[in-house]
């Protein structure tokens, strides 16, 4: 399965009846006290950066949604320093792709961002919002929290050479779990991989 295939059913694009709900961005607040977690409890730093993923639309009234997304961050950015940058992967997702060494200010950020698309209408669109961690001493392991917009929970990813590293997974499954609002069906953890060795899914 590529990751066309993978974003498109994880993410409920294909079938609505997968939805559990309206997108909820305030769900993405818990992620400011589970990066502490991670860190203490389990030696993940966060990597500095964070991404929210969407599907566009093609319409005028999008784009100005988008261009509203652009300005609220730009703004955010000249108070926080945090970073942004738009990009379009090959299967046509577009993502918000946010840098910070502060992970509050990626949190606060990926919220506004989500937030903005909600308010103007397009909440349908969000796909999901990715969080990126790293050992400590071992910074080519990686762990990744993904929020799916469209089931309204979290679920752990960590790519190990094109395969689940199951080990890292659990580890964060079982330190998270009620900290976080975990997918509790694991057919929906699926795989957002890196397009090449040491990148994130968000390219």
């Amino acid at each position: 399965m590529g990751l066309f295939d993978s974003v498109k059913a994880a993410l409920g694009i294909h079938a609505e009846s997968d939805a559990t709900r309206e997108a909820y961005p305030e769900d993405l607040f818990g992620m400011s006290t589970a990066y502490v977690t991670m860190e203490a409890d389990l030696g993940f730093r966060p990597v500095g950066e964070a991404a929210l993923c969407f599907s566009s639309v093609d319409s005028t009234d999008f784009a100005g949604a988008v261009e509203e997304v652009e300005e609220i961050l730009h703004a955010g950015s000249e108070e926080t320093g945090t970073e942004f940058r738009l990009h379009e992967d090959d299967h046509g997702y577009h993502w918000v792709v946010l840098a910070d060494d502060d992970p509050e200010d990626l949190v606060t950020s990926i919220h506004f961002a989500a937030d903005t698309f909600v308010e103007r209408g397009y909440g349908s669109r969000l796909l999901a919002a990715v969080f990126g961690f790293e050992r400590e001493d071992a910074p080519d392991e990686r762990g990744y929290w993904v929020y799916s917009f469209r089931r309204g929970a979290y679920y752990p990813f960590a790519p190990t050479n094109g395969e689940h590293d199951k080990r890292i997974e659990g580890k964060l499954e079982s330190v998270l779990d009620g900290e976080l609002d975990l997918e509790p069906e694991k057919e929906y953890w699926y795989p957002l991989w890196p397009d090449g060795p040491g990148n994130h899914p968000w390219g």
